[in-house]
Formats: structure tokens, sequence, C-alpha cells
């Protein structure tokens, strides 16, 4: 039996927020993944090096499956929910968690990393990732692209202006980067299809992630949830893109 727009709604709106764990979306929604596998060529680049930094590790999801970590890693962190994961799933293998807010400068000393990496940063500091690389280090990251998950960022909030869809454009950063210091080794870039089966999984999204729609409630955008319930049940799946890149750099020698 289908359930109703009230049962869906009600389900997300109760469901727990804790950790940067997906989980809760198998079955509901779908997304495609990058082709270059980030986790995997994470994995084998932190068995290559000494000393490494993950940035904005999140609940350390990405870290924790890695098979062979350097002798010494840190993750940094600044949702204190996500500190409290990825402590808790980290330090047993040790690896040091530093709470950080990803603005101020990082708490490091020059030239303390061959490594550098991070899985969706927000807005990365490339004067501090050069400084805390070592000469010959290399920072490895996904970055989030621009526009990404418009289609169903602009549903709620109507068309947005050319100056925010282009945020986050790769060409930028990497310029950004170079004159911080560092050099172009990779970069790759996809626009990846994103399916939500039911409205739910939208509710359970926008609560989660939640600069997609600043201010998200149920309350506050019924009418738009009703109407994408609507569509949903009448032409299946909503669709939606998001937009990765996955960008490697290097400080000189």
């Amino acid at each position: 039996m289908d359930r109703t727009f009230d049962e869906l709604v009600a389900e997300a709106d109760a469901a727990p927020m804790a950790g940067w764990d997906f989980s809760w979306l198998e079955g509901r929604a779908t997304e495609e993944r990058p082709s270059w596998g980030y986790s995997r060529l994470l994995h084998e680049r932190l068995g290559t090096v000494g000393a490494a930094l993950d940035l904005q590790t999140g609940g350390g999801e990405v870290l924790g499956t890695a098979p062979a970590l350097p002798r010494l890693l840190v993750a940094t962190e600044g949702w204190p929910p996500n500190v409290a994961a990825a402590t808790a799933l980290l330090h047993p293998r040790g690896v040091a968690v530093v709470a950080h807010d990803g603005d101020s400068p990082l708490p490091f000393g020059d030239a303390a990393f061959d490594l550098v990496t991070s899985r969706h940063p927000v807005a990365p500091r490339w004067a501090e990732i050069a400084r805390v690389l070592r000469p010959g280090g290399t920072y490895l990251a996904q970055h989030v692209g621009p526009a990404s998950v418009f289609e169903l960022v602009e549903f709620f909030l109507g068309p947005l202006p050319d100056d925010v869809r282009r945020g986050r454009d790769p060409e930028d950063e990497v310029a950004d980067a170079r004159a911080a210091g560092l050099e172009l080794v990779d970069l790759r870039a996809e626009r990846l299809r994103i399916e939500f089966h039911d409205v739910g999984a939208v509710v359970w999204f926008l609560r989660k992630v939640v600069w997609m729609v600043p201010g998200f409630t149920v309350e506050a955008y019924l009418p738009e949830l009703r109407a994408l319930h609507e569509q949903i049940e009448a032409e299946g799946p909503f669709v939606a893109h998001s937009a990765r890149h996955l960008l490697e750099l290097r400080r000189p020698d």
C-alpha cells in the first residue's frame, strides 16, 4: 500500500541526524558515483606517505575504511556531532581528531604533512593547505562542483543568479590554488544523476545537507513539498544532478 504524504514527511522529519551517514536513504534515493573512485584513490595514497591530514573529515567514514594508515594521521572537523562520531570511529586506529572551524588558520606547523586530503570541503583555504604541505607534498580531494543538485534547490528557492550557480567552479579553484603556490597535477569533473523516489527522501536530505535550502523546515516549505509529492506520484522519481571534481595539487619542491 502506498504511503501518504503526511506519513512520508512525518517519518523523515523525525529521523535522527547525527553523524554523516546517508544509509537512511537506501531504497529511497540513488546517486551515481564519480568514475575515479575517490575512496579507493585516497586509501591507496594513504599507504604511501608518513604523515597525512584529512580536512573536514565528517564522521570519519572514508578514513575509517582505509586498510592501511600512515604513521601520523590527523583529521579535522568543525560540526560537534561529527567530531564526536569521528573520534569514536578513528581514535581506536590511532587517528587524532582535532575540532577546527575550517575558517581559522590550521593548528599545525609549516611543512608538517606529506599529504592533505578532503572529501567535499566547504571552502578550501589554499594558503593554509600550501603552508602545511611539505615541499613535494600533495593535496588530493573530491570537491562539490557548481550548481550541484540545483534542480532540487531551485524547486524550493526559485531560479538563482548566475554568480551563485558558478560558485565552486573547478577552474576558479585551480586559479586560487595556483595563486597560493600550488601546482595542478590532475583535474577531472563529472555531473552525476540523483533520483529521489519519495518526498520523505527529499525532506531527510534537506534536513541533513542544511546549506542546500537554508532554514529548511517542513512547516516553512509545506506547499512546495506537497507539489513535489504530487509530481513524484504522477511522473516518477525527482531527478537532479550532483557536480563533483577530483583535484590533485602539488607543492613545488
